[in-house]
């Protein structure tokens, strides 16, 4: 936890920092540390009785409880406000009575979280699970210090500046980047692995349950001793020097590791300042660089959303060391800035507790690094996309595995659906990702907000006007005015003003986009590996996920092989998880098409028992080509042996065909006697085609990705889409840049292919 109650200090001295983002696993105490923070953050004067908080000293010109005259106002302790992620845009901006602004023209305004957290601290639990329109809202107050309220011609305006605190677990999905860009800095938390440790935090939690004053009372004189270094610090930072050694030291660290933008340097050099008036000294040391590199730079060099923030801690000090330069006259080394032997107050570099304890390098901690967990620079990673500069040489999709000692060429053989079809085979790595078509569910619904499928929403264009179903959010104006016009006579309206009563009001229907659930159903079997197409198959779906995590989409992912189907991922909001399943599937085997089908079916209506408005979107990747089970087929045959009642016999009978394909095996006489004949095994596309017409009937929207390749093609994955009611694509025509004529979504092909 070093590292979040750094970043959380660190915002404490210099709320320029920007915030910072806590990333981790559950149960590691994300809520409880940023909560706690707000028990250390000096007292805030402001003036008496106004709502915005303005500050005594430079009271707000706009305030709409102003204006105010400068005076010594009232001190009242440092707010922590907490956004809930359902909350409602107006309980974030606040809210305007839009009938009184109307019918008596005054602003009546309440106002909403962002005017609470002013000059406080504005804190978000599970960040990564908010609305897109409230991001929207957030990125505009963060960016201007200010929230605006506009409707309908009526506008307020306050000031809200805020320090913006994050947690998530990044398993539930993650950040938009403009978002993302927005904290300051971020930290990684994960639970301790050391038993003594571990041992501590249980103790410690039951003590506090069992008395929570009196465990209160015991830390009491240590948060005090925080608290008034808090202070010290913040009248410190002024003071503090930002050399031109350790300016380009920053700029080198992020042009080193290509970020976007000039935000990381700020936020660095803030950073830096901050870790030196923590430490006590007055001027930054490359210590301070470097771990305001570690704390600002890991979020912003993502190059894509599959992309595990971290950095190259080798790297980060090779850039260090290169642009050290000499001695800076202004920066670190004269006599407030301290020396390479100058320590902060408590013993370590930038103020940190020394290292050289039980959780040092020595102690049972500080093999690989803080809580015995590996150095991130070494340490494996998740599956990552691969490098849009890498063959498929090189990225091995070209190499046979290791001990095939099949003959050339037998790898990419197509193995067929008979009893030989290929053995199971490793994990392929997927092809480049690509820019994909948009796929959309048809019709008009009422989900979560997303990018995706149309919906009627609570922002996006207005299509028409209806009565106010609950509390009046989106006035049509218009409306509202046609609806009060033909009864102003009766009234007594004398004056200009409109009078207007509850019944005349009228909200906007907007329209907007939705999120979707989209269930990937990908065939991992024997056939879709022949001539390594499982590579090209798996950068489709690549393509499809970074698709859905740009249109805020839960995704799942089912794949069918050998014996029957499974749930790879079930739906979730993180995207990350379903590449990572992705990388790691195997190859090989029969292709149970049908269960596939009916495992999806399942999937689907457990989640719309859980999640009734979003709509799914059924994504089946496969070339069609199924497996038949033990067939049963009818067959004639000469019996030649001893019946029942004695005597030789001869009869036809029906057979039972128990391999795969259109030839039965032995079959049994229902007369007197055996015989032996041949028989025809039920057709293999019936119970896919049964499957499929099963889904369409439910309303399912679908779209299957034709994998078939080669001279010869049976089309059996267009037949696929035509019993699901919805368009085949092949690989090709999924790409945006193809030349193809696609229909963007599945709306116009749907109906096509119903009417077929």
């Amino acid at each position: 936890m070093d590292d979040l109650r750094l970043g959380l200090l660190l915002n404490a001295v210099s709320p320029a920092v920007g915030g910072v983002l806590v990333r981790g696993e559950k149960g590691t105490a994300k809520s409880t540390a940023v909560r706690a923070l707000s028990a250390l953050m000096p007292a805030v004067p402001v003036v008496a009785g106004c709502r915005f908080s303005c500050d005594p000293a430079a009271p707000d010109g706009a305030c709409p409880d102003g204006p105010h005259e400068p005076g010594p106002g009232t001190v009242r302790p440092a707010r922590m406000v907490e956004l809930p992620v359902g909350a409602s845009e107006d309980r974030l901006v606040g809210a305007l009575d839009i009938e009184r602004a109307l019918s008596e023209g005054k602003k009546a305004f309440e106002p909403g979280l962002l005017a609470d957290a002013h000059r406080g601290l504005l804190y978000v639990d599970e960040v990564n699970l908010l609305h897109d329109h409230l991001v929207d809202l957030l990125l505009d107050a963060a960016a201007m210090g200010a929230s605006y309220v506009e409707r309908e011609g009526v506008s307020v305006r306050h000031a809200s500046r805020f320090l913006l605190v994050g947690t998530m677990n990044p398993e539930e999905g993650e950040l938009r980047p403009q978002l993302l860009d927005r904290f300051g800095l971020t930290v990684e938390v994960a639970a301790s692995r050391e038993p003594d440790r571990r041992v501590e935090v249980v103790r410690r939690r039951l003590a506090y349950e069992e008395d929570p004053r009196a465990f209160a009372t015991r830390w009491e004189a240590e948060e005090s001793a925080l608290r008034e270094r808090i202070a010290a610090a913040r009248e410190l930072l002024p003071s503090v020097r930002l050399g031109d050694r350790a300016l380009r030291q920053i700029a080198a660290c992020c042009a080193a590791f290509e970020v976007d933008g000039m935000r990381a340097d700020i936020v660095m050099a803030r950073t830096a300042t901050a870790l030196a008036a923590w430490a006590g000294r007055t001027g930054v040391r490359e210590e301070d660089v470097r771990q305001a590199a570690l704390l600002a730079l890991p979020h912003r060099r993502r190059r894509n959303p599959f992309d595990a923030p971290g950095l190259d801690e080798e790297k980060l000090d090779r850039t260090l060391e290169e642009f050290a330069g000499d001695d800076d006259p202004a920066g670190g080394d004269g006599p407030d800035g301290g020396g390479p032997d100058d320590d902060g107050p408590d013993g370590g570099p930038g103020g940190l507790p020394p290292q050289d304890g039980p959780d040092g390098p020595d102690g049972p901690e500080g093999a690989g690094g803080r809580d015995g967990e590996p150095d991130p620079a070494t340490a494996p990673g998740p599956p990552s996309v691969p490098d849009a500069r890498t063959s498929p040489e090189e990225s091995g999709a070209g190499e046979r595995p290791a001990g095939d000692e099949r003959p050339a060429g037998a790898a990419d053989r197509e193995p067929g659906n008979g009893p030989g079809e290929a053995a199971e085979e490793g994990a392929v790595p997927a092809a480049e990702p690509f820019r994909t078509r948009t796929l959309s569910v048809p019709g008009l619904g009422e989900g979560a907000a997303g990018r995706r499928s149309r919906a009627r929403t609570a922002h996006g264009r207005t299509t028409g006007a209806q009565r106010p179903r609950g509390s009046l959010t989106k006035l049509h104006l218009s409306a509202t005015v046609r609806a009060a016009a033909p009864h102003q006579h009766a009234r007594g309206r004398t004056g200009r003003g409109l009078v207007v009563r509850r019944d005349d009001l009228r909200e906007a229907v907007r329209e907007g986009r939705e999120g979707n659930l989209v269930l990937f159903l990908v065939d991992a079997s024997g056939s879709m590996a022949a001539r390594r197409r499982m590579s090209a198959v798996k950068g489709a779906v690549l393509s499809l996920l970074l698709d859905a995590y740009q249109r805020r989409d839960k995704v799942g992912l089912v794949t069918f092989r050998g014996a029957g189907a499974e749930l790879a991922l079930p739906p979730t909001s993180s995207v990350e998880a379903a590449a990572a399943r992705l990388e790691s599937l195997p190859t090989g085997g029969r292709t149970p098409l049908p269960a596939g089908l009916l495992r999806a079916r399942e999937v689907l209506r457990v989640e719309r028992l859980r999640d009734p408005s979003r709509r799914p979107l059924l994504v089946v990747v496969t070339d069609g080509r199924a497996t038949a089970a033990a067939g049963s087929g009818a067959g004639t045959g000469k019996g030649t042996g001893t019946g029942d009642r004695g005597g030789p016999g001869d009869g036809s009978g029906r057979g039972k065909g128990t391999a795969a394909g259109r030839v039965g095996g032995l079959g049994n006489r229902n007369g007197t006697g055996a015989g032996t004949g041949t028989g025809r095994a039920a057709d293999p596309l019936a119970p896919v085609a049964r499957a499929a017409r099963l889904l369409a009937a439910e309303g399912v929207a679908s779209v299957v990705v034709d994998c078939e390749s080669g001279p010869v093609r049976l089309g059996l994955a267009g037949a696929l889409a035509r019993d699901l009611g919805g368009p085949a694509v092949t690989l090709d025509e999924l790409r945006a840049d193809s030349v193809a004529g696609l229909v963007r979504d599945v709306t116009g092909t749907t109906k096509a292919g119903r009417a077929a």
